[in-house]
């Protein structure tokens, strides 16, 4: 099994993030596709009729020689890992594509089997013999009915063979995988001088393959070289250019800050390493694509381009993430707390373990290319792998942090114990034969755990990032509140989605990076994601995530959609229209309802829920209405009822349940009424339909005020009549017609009491109106010497003799104490008359 390429899974995962090397996959796809077959496109809705007989048959056929070819593929390629993977994909497919043909005679037979339930079974001899086209007619169908259920026998057995080859392609690949790391070497041989005279001979075959070929491009393809370069060298520039535009200097430390924030540290140490690693990538896949597109390359030298490119990418993919970690130039910088020699120190082992992981792969490319011997491969690997191992145990030994007395300190106890142990495997397994599984264990080491150093970092900046008032402490956030001068609120929610953005990005970019230096292929990882995002099977339950997004997306569009003819239809229709606003509000709140539900159905169908089994959704609804539900049905039958009577509308005045206020809203679960201290009250509707409303304005905003007047008995009633009438009608806001009154109500305990009424036509207004009017009463009868007089009582208290008190009272016990003398409160009481 060979080792996975590096840098082309790099190169494609950091091109989703940039979104600007879609084709990434291809260009550094390995050699051993599989051919495209005519036969593997699902097609689109099959026929209902009876063509759809000829046409399925003919579709086995094809999948059935493409199902050959595939195995003669399979069988060839053995040994080829990417290959396997290739065709994998393809029977994938072609397994769908049988399944497709399968249920494309559903339809065909269930019309056959409805028209055999009409016609009948053929009559007996007692019975009148049938027409002749009615018996025809049934054979034929019966012929067909038996044709189609052996084309679906074939399907089956055609579907069993793929994905009996499917599991095949699975266990080699196994057992690749497992011999790789299993396999043992005679390292004896690679330690004999005969390995100089390997190296030496395929040093001086290198040197004349990229001789020969630098001769070819300088006589011939100079200038497409060149023109292929500088479309790369563009491709990266507008990735960096526009990268730096959009997030400022969070490539670059900056050395005049003392205390840069945690934020900062790690926003500086995830860009600086991502972004201009994403340059390289797009740089070094653009010029092998554009080499590739004008003829440039050559078999072999496209090979060792692509083991270069990989190198190139990896190491200086290490080299950014080593530096943005480590500082080693700018402490204040640090993302962890250690001393300067020791930062230096961790920088250059990572950065040696890169190179030398690197150079191994680049030398076992060549040994490929150029038919090495094995002992000189072997001899290679064995080198790196040591290196590798030495370096990885001086990391582990490094002692970085500093205690409060100064002394240094090492790491953690477990960490060190797993890196010691990992660097001690590595040697080990080298010096005892097994060069694979030290290549292994080395190229996870510093791949993986470079991408899981990443992986991390960029989680602990979107952890920070996701904090409140964590947006604004970065340069980008600090540019966009200067721009757009956003709120608190929205600042935190721009931190949270990007936080939310970082993390998938993470997630989408680290977890098939890691996947794939574990041995998988990108096949695995298409075909993985094509199995999770058309079909997530639970039980006998089938979920589409595709599908389930395409519902979303139309619900969306719907929702948005809706909302937009509101405003249209109240904004641009209604409103020059002159409609009464109630009218207005129940229109909308109608439109809006059906236009959601209509989109929720569009949803629904594109997710691929049948809508039929909403039957026993509604059954389970239906037993919970009955149970539990009742007020909340009640209230939305109720919310129908008063959009469609409209008893009270939008922006009525109405007294309800001891609550006075506006109505500001009608749903249909509950009514918000403002009431005059602007307190938002939510009334359910059920209350407003079951229990009786006042609306102040209910047809028009026309009503009484009354108020009430108390004088004193001396007064003239005659002349205070006079009185409050010449107040009444001096106001303008007083209507004419009806006229106002003044009607002398009663004789009250204290006073005699009158009540003006008057008719205003905007009600509203009425708490201004008394209050101007109470204050003319009250100026007008002190100027007139009329009192208006308060509640008064004298309460009388009559002693009673104390014969009869003392008769009154119960006798004392014999054997009761004595009571202390006390001193009794003195009572002023005024003695009631006789």
């Amino acid at each position: 099994m060979k080792l996975p390429s590096l840098f082309s899974r790099l190169i494609a995962m950091l091109a989703l993030l940039v979104a600007m090397m879609s084709f990434a996959p291809a260009v550094f796809a390995q050699n051993g596709a599989a051919p495209a077959q005519s036969g593997q496109t699902v097609s689109a809705s099959p026929a209902v009729g009876p063509g759809v007989v000829a046409e399925q048959r003919d579709k086995l056929d094809r999948y059935g020689a493409t199902a050959d070819q595939y195995q003669t593929q399979m069988r060839a390629n053995a040994h080829n890992d990417s290959a396997l993977v290739d065709v994998r994909g393809g029977l994938e497919e072609l397994s769908r594509d049988l399944i497709a043909s399968g249920v494309a005679f559903r339809p065909r037979l269930n019309t056959i089997n409805t028209r055999l339930d009409e016609i009948g079974p053929p009559r007996g001899e007692d019975e009148p013999p049938e027409p002749p086209a009615l018996t025809a007619e049934r054979q034929t169908l019966i012929d067909e009915k038996a044709e189609i259920n052996a084309l679906i026998g074939r399907a089956e057995s055609l579907s069993l063979r793929v994905n009996g080859m499917i599991e095949e392609i699975n266990q080699t690949r196994r057992d690749l995988f497992t011999n790789t790391l299993s396999r043992r070497y005679d390292i004896s041989s690679a330690l004999n001088g005969e390995v100089l005279g390997d190296l030496a001979a395929e040093t001086r075959r290198l040197s004349a393959a990229v001789s020969s070929w630098m001769r070819f491009v300088l006589n011939f393809k100079l200038q497409a070289v060149l023109l292929a370069t500088f479309y790369a060298l563009v491709a990266a520039g507008i990735l960096m250019i526009g990268g730096r535009r959009l997030f400022g200097n969070l490539f670059d430390a900056d050395p005049a800050i003392e205390n840069p924030s945690y934020l900062s540290r790690l926003s500086v140490a995830f860009w600086s390493t991502l972004l201009p690693s994403a340059a390289l990538g797009v740089f070094l896949a653009g010029t092998y694509f554009f080499y590739n597109y004008y003829g440039v390359l050559r078999y072999d030298i496209a090979q060792l381009m692509v083991t270069l490119f990989n190198v190139i990418a990896i190491v200086f993919f290490v080299y950014r993430l080593a530096r943005a970690v480590f500082a080693p130039r700018l402490p204040n910088w640090r993302l962890l707390p250690m001393q300067t020699g020791a930062a230096r120190a961790l920088f250059w082992v990572s950065l040696l373990a890169a190179i030398v992981t690197g150079a191994d792969f680049f030398a076992s490319k060549i040994n490929e290319v150029m038919q090495s011997p094995l002992s000189l491969t072997v001899a290679k690997s064995l080198l790196a792998t040591v290196i590798v191992g030495l370096l990885v145990i001086v990391f582990g030994l490094v002692r970085p942090y500093v205690n409060e007395d100064g002394t240094s300190r090492g790491w953690n106890s477990y960490f060190k114990a797993l890196i010691l142990l990992l660097g001690a495997g590595t040697i080990l397994a080298a010096f005892l034969g097994y060069i694979g599984l030290a290549r292994f264990i080395s190229q996870q080491v510093v791949i993986t755990g470079a991408i899981l150093s990443t992986m991390y970092i960029g989680y602990l900046s979107a952890g920070a990032i996701s904090e409140i008032g964590g947006f604004m402490n970065t340069s980008f956030g600090r540019r966009l509140d200067r721009k757009y001068h956003f709120d608190e609120t929205t600042e935190d929610q721009i931190g949270l989605l990007l936080s939310v953005v970082i993390n998938v990005l993470v997630l989408a970019v680290g977890i098939p990076l890691i996947l794939l230096q574990w041995g998988f292929q990108w096949g695995d990882i298409r075909l993985w994601t094509y199995n999770i995002a058309n079909e997530i099977r639970i039980g006998s339950i089938s979920i589409s995530l595709i599908g389930i997004l395409t519902g979303f997306l139309l619900f969306l569009l719907g929702y948005l959609g809706t909302r937009g003819f509101q405003r249209w239809l109240d904004g641009k229709v209604m409103a020059r229209g002159k409609v009464d606003a109630g009218v207005r509000n129940s229109i909308k709140t109608a439109v809006g309802y059906a236009g959601i539900a209509l989109a929720a159905l569009v949803g629904i169908s594109a997710a691929g829920i049948d809508l039929s089994n909403l039957a026993l959704v509604a059954g389970a609804l239906s037993l919970g209405i009955g149970f539990g539900l009742q007020n909340i049905v009640n209230n939305f039958v109720s919310g129908l009822i008063l959009l469609a009577e409209r008893p009270f509308k939008v922006g009525d005045w109405i007294v309800a349940g001891g609550i006075s206020g506006t109505v500001k809203k009608i749903s249909v679960r509950a009514t918000e009424i403002e009431t005059f201290q602007r307190q938002s009250v939510i009334l359910p509707n059920s209350e407003l339909i079951n229990a009786a409303v006042g609306n102040w304005t209910h047809r028009n905003r026309l009503g009484r005020v009354d108020i009430a007047v108390g004088v004193a008995y001396q007064s003239d009633p005659r002349q205070v009549q006079q009185i409050l009438l010449e107040i009444i009608r001096a106001q303008p806001q007083a209507m004419k017609n009806p006229e106002p009154m003044v009607v002398f109500i009663g004789f009250g305990a204290s006073s005699l009491d009158f009540e003006v009424r008057a008719f205003l036509s905007d009600v509203t207004t009425q708490v201004g109106f008394m209050n101007e009017v109470r204050f003319q009463i009250f100026e007008r009868f002190r100027e007139e010497g009329i009192e208006i007089p308060f509640p008064q009582q004298d309460v009388y208290i009559k002693e009673m003799p104390k014969v009869a008190v003392e008769q009154a009272l119960p006798p004392a016990p014999a054997e009761a104490a004595k009571p202390a003398k006390r001193s009794t409160p003195q009572v002023r009481r005024k003695a009631a008359p006789e």
